[in-house]
Formats: structure tokens, sequence, C-alpha cells
């Protein structure tokens, strides 16, 4: 296959963590996780794997094998059927550095077009097969994990990287069609000049796709205002296995249920997202922002809750508590941190900020940085307690697979609640989780921060990281998850508020969703989808006959 646009020119991407093939760690931030982890961790006696190769790794011989009207953009080649078994969660990156590969996809699809895709969806539908739609394979949730279903003959994995440009901007609108499987970088170099951005940056940004933050329903750069991709989408075009449905192109309507919300979120359960028009932002051009101290995390809460209801609608609004702080660099271990900031491309935005600071002082906040017109704010952003949470964000993923090598428990987990819940069901989540942590691994480390906020609730991250060993951390891993979910849904929480459902969280979405609107979407898949091809298992199952 020819590398396209998407990825830098010879290279393919790592299939055992993030990154690209000879973008290696250096040795010595390795080392330094180690210690770190081991540190916090109380451990001193582990095994650290070593990076599988592809050659270690066993897998079974295709069960199908595509036709030859197929066959210029399909594969059975190893490395591309290891490549696409697993995402970025947890559990996949432990059952990598085990070499366990039990159900990888036969095939492999790397359409270029629309008519490819639905060629390959004809195929499957006419023989029993499953399609898996693949953006950058970064999910957390088993969301293109092939489905373990022996209904399904074959399983054929359909690779969207091709579909990989900017087709059009609007300038007047302030719009653009974007094909679905555009990455993060890619994307936003083509609308670069034009003078545009869609300022849609989750952490997985630079191996995700446009169409993979639609059907998950993503949530990005903005803390507030414009978190969710829902809110930049003007139209869908999406490739179904009875057709194409493509949305009529409108700033607003009113006309009966939103055709784009079927499939904002339906992972892939309904179509292929091949195509967007997405509403895009002006280049920033004025920042202003700050750090904040608070004695205790639910004194800043006050002040944080305070500043999204009075609309101020802060562009990065990050609040850690002590433990997240100290991880990040962005603290000493003894007070939670505020990062908070404004962006504009037509307008300084000091007053906000100003107003948002005198907010946190009402709370007891002290003021530890601050930038705006007047001062780089842009530099500052990439200095002191914003520089380090910046710097460790952007480049923890590199590091996932260390922990995954150690043979610890390391994962998080995110919901969304309201105001009036928050401190009781905070305060229950975080002991339980702590209990289960000492009574399964010993011991253990639960911390959190806000990642998004609005008026009426916050959406909490929380991150696990517990001693386990590489033969029991699977095991340990699906305990504490059961407990935090289980908490969750039963405090009155969402059971995700961005990474989607997957087949991670099936047991607990059953419960949080009514079931009258769960058989809404069955007889919408039947309708679009009468084989039940697309991504089996997700969000729902095939009723029985």
């Amino acid at each position: 296959m020819n590398a396209p646009m998407n990825m830098p020119k010879g290279q393919r991407r790592k299939f055992w963590s993030w990154g690209y093939e000879g973008q290696d760690i250096p040795e010595s931030e390795v080392k330094s996780m180690h210690e770190r982890v081991a540190k916090r961790l109380g451990m001193s006696d582990f095994t650290i794997l070593s990076d599988p190769t592809l050659d270690e790794i066993e897998i079974r011989a295709p069960r199908i094998k595509p036709p030859a009207s197929l066959a210029s953009f399909c594969t059975t080649e190893k490395w591309d059927r290891v490549a696409h078994t697993y995402g970025k969660s947890f559990r996949d990156l432990a059952m990598i550095y085990k070499r366990k590969y039990p159900n990888p996809p036969d095939v492999v699809a790397y359409p270029r077009d629309e008519k490819d895709i639905a060629a390959v969806l004809d195929w499957c539908g006419e023989n029993g097969y499953a399609a898996v739609p693949f953006g950058g394979g970064s999910s957390v949730t088993g969301g293109i994990n092939p489905p373990d279903d022996s209904s399904y003959k074959g399983v054929v994995t359909i690779d969207l990287e091709n579909l990989n440009r900017v087709l059009e901007v609007d300038p007047t609108s302030r719009a653009a069609r974007i094909q679905g499987g555009t990455f993060g970088p890619s994307l936003e170099e083509q609308l670069k000049p034009h003078g545009f951005t869609l300022r849609h940056i989750p952490q997985s940004w630079e191996f995700s796709t446009l169409g993979g933050w639609i059907a998950t329903r993503s949530s990005g750069h903005y803390a507030t205002h414009l978190t969710h991709i829902d809110d930049m989408v003007e139209s869908l075009r999406v490739v179904t296995p009875t057709g194409t449905i493509t949305n009529r192109r409108l700033p607003a309507s009113g006309a009966g249920p939103s055709p784009d919300r079927a499939f904002i979120g339906s992972e892939g359960t309904l179509g292929i997202i091949t195509e967007a028009w997405m509403r895009l932002q002006g280049r920033v051009k004025f920042r202003a922002n700050a750090s904040v101290s608070f004695k205790t995390f639910y004194e800043g809460a006050k002040a944080v809750r305070q500043i999204t209801q009075a609309g101020l609608y802060p562009a990065n609004c990050r609040y850690l508590d002590e433990k997240d702080a100290f991880f990040y660099g962005a603290g000493d271990g003894t007070e939670s941190m505020l990062l908070i900031g404004y962006e504009s491309a037509d307008h300084p935005v000091d007053a906000w900020l100003d107003r948002s600071l005198e907010i946190c002082r009402d709370y007891g906040g002290t003021v530890k940085q601050k930038a705006g017109t007047g001062t780089d704010a842009l530099e500052t952003s990439r200095s002191g307690a914003q520089g380090s949470w910046r710097n460790q964000f952007r480049y923890l993923p590199y590091l996932m697979h260390v922990r995954a090598a150690m043979g610890i428990v390391s994962f998080t987990f995110e919901t969304a609640y309201t105001w009036d819940k928050f401190e009781a069901l905070d305060t229950e989540v975080m002991r339980r989780v702590a209990e289960a942590e000492k009574k399964i691994c010993g011991g253990g480390i639960v911390c959190r921060r806000f990642s998004f906020l609005y008026p009426d609730g916050p959406a909490p991250y929380y991150s696990i990281m517990a001693p386990s060993s590489h033969e029991k951390n699977i095991e340990h891993y699906a305990a504490l998850n059961k407990v935090a979910s289980d908490a969750l849904l039963e405090l009155g929480a969402t059971i995700t508020h961005h990474h989607a459902v997957g087949r991670s969280f099936r047991p607990w979405y059953d419960k949080e969703i009514d079931p009258g609107f769960i058989r809404m979407m069955q007889a919408s898949k039947r309708e679009v989808d009468p084989n039940w091809v697309l991504n089996p298992g997700i969000l729902f199952d095939k009723p029985k006959a």
C-alpha cells in the first residue's frame, strides 16, 4: 500500500504502542518512568517485558479470502491484521505485551472511495462476514476490536486512511467538506492555508480521524462550549449496506429529529461516515491564561462551577486534584491546580480571564501565573504549571506501553453528572476505588481532574494505577473497572462522557439507556444494515428471532 498523506512517508504506525515505527522513546525516559511508577506504587520486584516484534506473534490463518474484484485494496498480510486487532485500551496493551492475538481480523480493506466501501459491505452481507470500521485505531473502549462471535464466518476491518482530504472550503459560511479518514494533523495542515481551524484536539488527535471523532462523539480542545464534535457537524454523508445517506447542509433546522445525530455517536453500527461538512473557527490570535492553586479540591470546584455558570466559556479549564497536579508536574502534591485559558480569533480576552480570577480569589484561590494580551500568553502556556501539564498531556500516550510492559494496572475512566451530586458522588467513587485497590492489588493510587465543564455539571476524569503482575493484571483491571463502573451507574452518572461505549462498557450502557431506545436503534439498524454486518455487538445486539 502507498503511504497516504495522513502518514509520514515511508513510516507505519507501531502496532504495539503510540507513534510511528522508528520513533523510539529515549531509554532514559523509559527508565525514569519505570522508577517513578515503582516508587509511587512501592514496587521493588517486577518484570519488564520487551516490546513485541511481529515475528513473536502467532495468529490464525485467514478464514476468508477477498475476491478478485476487491483484491487491489484488500490484504491478508500479517502486519495489517495484527495492527488492526487492538486499539489502545489498557487491556489491549496488556494483551499485546503478552503476545496474545486470539481474534484478529481476517482481511483488512483500504477502500479508495465510496464505491470500494459499498463493494466491501456487499461482499460481507452476501457471505455472513462482520465489517469493522477503522479510523486511527485509538479507541480505549474496544470499539474497533473484531467481534468474537462464531455466527460470523469472518471479519473484515475497513480502514479509511485513503479518504484523507479536505475536499472543499466555504470561507463565507466558514465551513469545510472533509473526508472521514482524515487524521488531526493532516486536517489542520490542509485548513491552514485558508486561514481556518477545526480546533478539535482530543489527546488522540495525532492518531485519530474526523470520522472516528464523529462516530464516537469525541470531545476535544474546548473545556467549555464547542466541547463535543456534535456541535461542529453541519451535515454528514454516510455509506450504509443499503445505500448512501446524505444529509442536507444547514446551519440549523427544526424539521424533525436531526438526521446527523442518528449517526453521531453510532460507533460504526449504522454506517461508515465518509464525508462531513464541519463548522470551522478562525485561527487563534488572542490568548490569556493563568494557573491558580487551591487548598482543597472541593473548594476549587466551587470556583470552577461559578465560572461555568457565569457564561465566561474558557477554552481551557482543566482542574487537577493534588495527586494529579503532582503527577503532571503542575504542583507539589499539596494543592489542587486550575489551569484556565481563553482564546479568540477576533478580540482580546483579558477581561474574561480577569473575571475568572476574581471568582477564584473569592473561593480562596492563589494565582500562580498569569499572561494576557500585553505579554506572551502563548509562551506562558508552554511554561510553568501550564507548560508541564501541556507537555505531559501530549506526550503521555507515547509512554502508555511502558506501564503495560511493567505488568501493573493503569487505566482511566471518565464520566459526567450534575453539580448537585458532585461532592457526594465524587467522594463515594474515590472511596470505593481506593478500597478496591487495597483489597485487590494491595494498594494503589486514584486521582482525578475536571476535563470538561458545563453549567449544570462537571465531567470528571479519574486515573487509576495499582501494583500487579503480568499474570494477573488483566484480571485485576477487570475487577477494578467493574467497581468503578458499577459505582457510576448506581450513583447516577454516565458510563462515559467522551470515550464512547465500545465493547468495554456495553454491560453498563445496557443499564444506563432505556430499553425502548435500544429497540429504536435496533429497528434503525434493520433498515440500513439488514444483514447485521457493521460492528456487531457494539451498543446493542441483534434481537433474537
